[in-house]
This record gives C-alpha cells, structure tokens and sequence, in this order.
C-alpha cells in the first residue's frame, strides 16, 4: 500500500532533517578537526613527524632526488598543477561560461561565491598560521605563498567536490552520482599527495586543506541547499527548466 501524500512529505521531511542533522556533524567535526590541527602545528608539536615523512619521500644519500622512477616527478608536476590556481581558475571560468551561455545565473553566482570565498579563506589561514615552508629537503616546483593549510590541497577539493556536487544535480542514479563525486575527491586526493612528494608541503599542512577545502564545500553545499528552498529560480535551475537562449 502506497503512502498518502501527508504520510510521504513527512517521511520527506524526516530524511531531509537527518541529511541535515549528519551535513553539520560533519561540518563541526572538520570544524574542531581543523582547528586542533591548527593548533598542533603552530606549537611544532607535528615538526618532527612532518620532516620524517618528506625524508622518508626522499634518497637519503641526496636529498634532491625523490625515491621512485625518474618519470614520477614529472607526472607529480603534472598532476599538482591541477590544483594550481593558474588551472583552478581556468576551470571555473570554463564552466561559468557555460553556465552563462544556458542562463543558470543564480547557479552561476553560487558558484563564484564558492570558490572566491574559498581562495579568501585559504589566504586568511596562511596569514593567520604563517607557517614557513619545508626546508628539510630541497623544492621540486616553485612555491610563493606561506605553506599551511596547502593551497592546492584545499581550493582543489573547493572547486573540484563544488562542480562535482553541481554534475551530480544533473543525473539521478545514484551511481553516478557516486562517480562524479568520486572522481572529485580522487582528484583532491591525488593533488595533495603531490605537493608532499614535490617536498613544498608538509603532511599536515595537506591534511589541513583537505579538511578545510571539504568543509568550505560542504558548507557551500549548504548555504545552496537553503538558498534552493527559498528562491523558485534556483529550485528551476536544478530542474533544468531555465529556458535556452
């Protein structure tokens, strides 16, 4: 027997309510997560363990030439400027245009909230933190600004987990759903991974920018939720309903 109507919206609104009851749990776990980590590397407490594993990614009888094959620092400066902002900042325009050409303007605006704020907050981070950058074993790329939380590690999971959770609203298997999001944090993964190898991060300041990118997502997510729910245009642009040009 098929619920009534009143019985299915309750049952609606009773998952909607825990889906947002584990969204802020998660929210506030990164949340204290994040701030502790902050902590810990402010006082050195991680220094020690921070400088081992990037030996540890290392020869040690020269510090310059980084344990594996010759061809993987190559690819490991290939894959890490996928999370450089020269790239990130690419891929957002890419698809903000497209959003523009179908007149997802309100998606549109989301989106560059998203990922602007997030490149603020990681620049406040930096600033507050000041964090030096590893000097333990020699640079294999170029690197600029303060070194925790990661930049890449962190505006890679904002814009790649941002455009994933945007693909997904597009199909409705929860496959792929699933896929998307998947390929999203493997990107994220992949990248922060790198900045290690490259020796420009260390673990914790990865660690860092996955927690805090994923937050800012998550987040993000959030505030798109609400704000769906009280503007009738965002609720058509989801749907697809938003007329061609």
């Amino acid at each position: 027997m098929r619920p009534t109507p009143p019985e299915f919206l309750g049952r609606l609104r009773t998952r909607e309510a825990g889906e947002l009851l584990s969204l802020l749990l998660v929210l506030g776990v990164l949340a204290v997560g994040f701030l502790v980590l902050s902590d810990e590397v402010r006082e050195r407490s991680t220094q020690t363990f921070d400088e081992q594993v990037l030996r540890a990614l290392r020869d040690p009888n020269e510090p310059g030439r980084p344990r594996g094959p010759a061809w993987l620092a190559e690819a490991a400066r290939d894959v890490t400027a996928l999370g450089s902002m020269t790239v990130l900042a690419l891929v957002v325009v890419a698809v903000g245009g497209f959003l523009a050409l179908v007149r997802r303007w309100r998606t549109l605006a989301l989106v560059l909230v998203s990922t602007l704020g997030g490149v603020g907050v990681n620049t406040l981070l930096k600033d507050l933190v000041a964090r030096p950058r590893p000097s333990v074993v020699p640079h294999l790329t170029e690197v600029l600004s303060a070194s925790f939380p990661s930049g890449h590690a962190m505006l890679s999971a904002i814009v790649y987990l941002t455009l994933a959770a945007l693909l997904s609203e597009l199909v409705s298997s929860r496959w792929h759903k699933a896929y998307l999001v998947t390929v999203g944090l493997g990107l994220t993964l992949l990248i922060g991974l790198t900045r290690m190898y490259l020796g420009v991060h260390y673990p914790t300041d990865v660690l860092g920018g996955w927690m805090a990118g994923l937050g800012w997502a998550l987040l993000s997510g959030l505030v798109a939720r609400v704000a769906r729910r009280k503007s009738p245009g965002l609720r058509e642009e989801a749907r697809g309903d938003t007329a061609p040009p």
